[in-house]
This record gives structure tokens, C-alpha cells and sequence, in this order.
């Protein structure tokens, strides 16, 4: 056994069972701290008449006035066509946690100079995360059906999930902003950079668009929540970018696949 592991440790492992170790723990911290921020908001109950409702009403008002409030329209068309909707039902339950982790340990294993910069970026959007599901925690448009909306993910499964044992473990009133996109933004940015064939890059660089239709038609995220999204993976990158390497130069850049 101990052979064994030593082989994957100089043969897989860039950096050794301790900096793996390291950051698991790392993403697990980053994992409790929005857990705890989840029990704090949510703390299990389902309450239509909980902040999560007013604030997610906000957010409709704002589209109203933009002109942009157009999701029931389009999760209405995408419902005629199951098959859409099943693969729609699918990607969202399995590509936000299989494809994060699959990117992200293929990077750390395959292209360990950047894990670094897209870790740091990582962990700084789940903070912003965690500061806006507690200061705006917004329930999703599945649970607003008096404004046209489904809950394309019960019809999927058959599982109501504000009402069963998965409400324990998830935040259901973390609509703004969409860590679905905001996720799907890094990976597809990091991806484009790091792969070489052109089909691939293509695929990677619609991912995020991908990840956004996905969100829309299923019925778990506003444009706007798309949109801040968008914004938080921006934000993360700049300071990824240009304040953390500041500390460590020579470990936390993001190093591109050579053309």
C-alpha cells in the first residue's frame, strides 16, 4: 500500500500528497464557511412569506422596469420540448459539481502552474458568494409560480427539493448571484487558455452560455442573477490576477498552454 501511494505521488501528484491535502482543505473550509452562512439564512424552513420572497419580487420589479423580464416566456417555450428539458434537467443537477470538480482536478494534476491562479479565483468568488447570501438571499423563480414560473427540476425528478431531506444541506435562497455561471465563466475562461485544439477551445468558450440557458429554463436563476454571475467572476479574476500575485509571483499567475 505505502509503494503504492508513492507511486501515484511521483507519477500523478505535480506537487506531492501534502499540497493535495492542502488544497482539498482548503475547498472544504471554503465549503463549511458557506454552510454555516446557509444555516444562518435559511436554517431549514420554508416560509413563503420569508425575506428570500420580497427580495427575489425585487429583482422582478428591476426587469419589469428594464424590459427584461422575459424568463417565463422562455422556460414556457423550452417546457413544450421534453427532451430539451430533460437534458436542461440533467446538466443542472450534475454539471455545476462533476464538471467543476473533473476541471479542476485535471488542471491541478494536468496544468498544475495555473491550478493556483483559478484556485485563488475560485475561493474569492465563493466569499463574494457567501457575503450576498447573507445580505440578499433570493428565492429562486421555481418557487415564484404566480409569475409563470416551473419548477422544471421537480417535474425532472419528481423530488420537492425545499421540502425534502436535500433542504438540510443546500441553500435554496441562493439565487443572486448565479455561482452556476459564475463557475462556468472561470472554467470556460481557464479551458479556452489551456487547451490546445480549436474545438475544444470553441466548446469551452460556450460553455458559460451553455451553463446559462440551462439556469434559465429550469427556472433557478433571474437574468439578473446571471448577470452578477458574470460580474463576480470578473471581479475574482481581477484580483486573482492583480493583487494575489503580489504575495506569491511565481506561483499564483495563471501560466497559458504554449500555441
Amino acid at each position: 500500500m505505502r509503494q503504492r501511494l508513492r507511486w501515484i505521488e511521483a507519477r500523478i501528484l505535480p506537487r506531492g500528497w501534502l499540497d493535495l491535502i492542502r488544497q482539498t482543505a482548503l475547498f472544504l473550509f471554503a465549503y463549511m464557511l458557506y454552510s454555516i452562512v446557509r444555516i444562518a439564512v435559511h436554517g431549514g424552513a420554508y416560509n413563503p412569506g420569508y425575506r428570500p420572497f420580497g427580495d427575489a419580487m425585487r429583482i422582478i420589479d428591476v426587469e419589469r422596469v428594464l424590459h427584461v423580464f422575459v424568463e417565463p416566456s422562455i422556460q414556457e417555450w423550452a417546457l413544450s420540448k421534453h427532451w430539451l428539458m430533460d437534458g436542461a434537467d440533467w446538466i443542472y443537477l450534475n454539471a455545476h459539481l462533476f464538471v467543476t470538480v473533473g476541471v479542476l482536478v485535471y488542471i491541478y494534476l494536468r496544468h498544475n502552474r495555473s491550478f493556483y491562479f483559478v484556485r485563488n479565483a475560485f475561493v474569492i468568488a465563493m466569499l463574494i458568494a457567501v457575503v450576498a447570501y447573507w445580505l440578499y438571499p433570493t428565492a429562486p423563480p421555481r418557487l415564484m409560480p404566480e409569475w409563470g414560473f416551473s419548477d422544471a427540476v421537480k417535474q425532472f425528478t419528481g423530488i420537492t427539493v425545499e421540502r425534502g431531506p436535500s433542504s438540510e444541506v443546500l441553500n435554496l435562497y441562493a439565487a443572486v448571484p448565479s455561482m452556476h455561471v459564475c463557475f462556468a465563466i472561470m472554467l470556460g475562461w481557464s479551458m479556452t487558455k489551456l487547451a490546445r485544439r480549436r474545438a475544444v477551445k470553441v466548446a469551452w468558450a460556450l460553455y458559460p452560455l451553455l451553463i446559462t440557458f440551462v439556469v434559465i429554463v429550469t427556472g433557478n436563476h433571474y437574468f439578473i442573477d446571471v448577470f452578477l454571475g458574470a460580474v463576480t467572476a470578473g471581479i475574482s479574476a481581477l484580483v486573482a490576477a492583480r493583487l494575489l500575485p503580489r504575495l506569491r509571483f511565481s506561483r499564483w499567475v495563471f501560466d497559458e498552454a504554449p500555441a
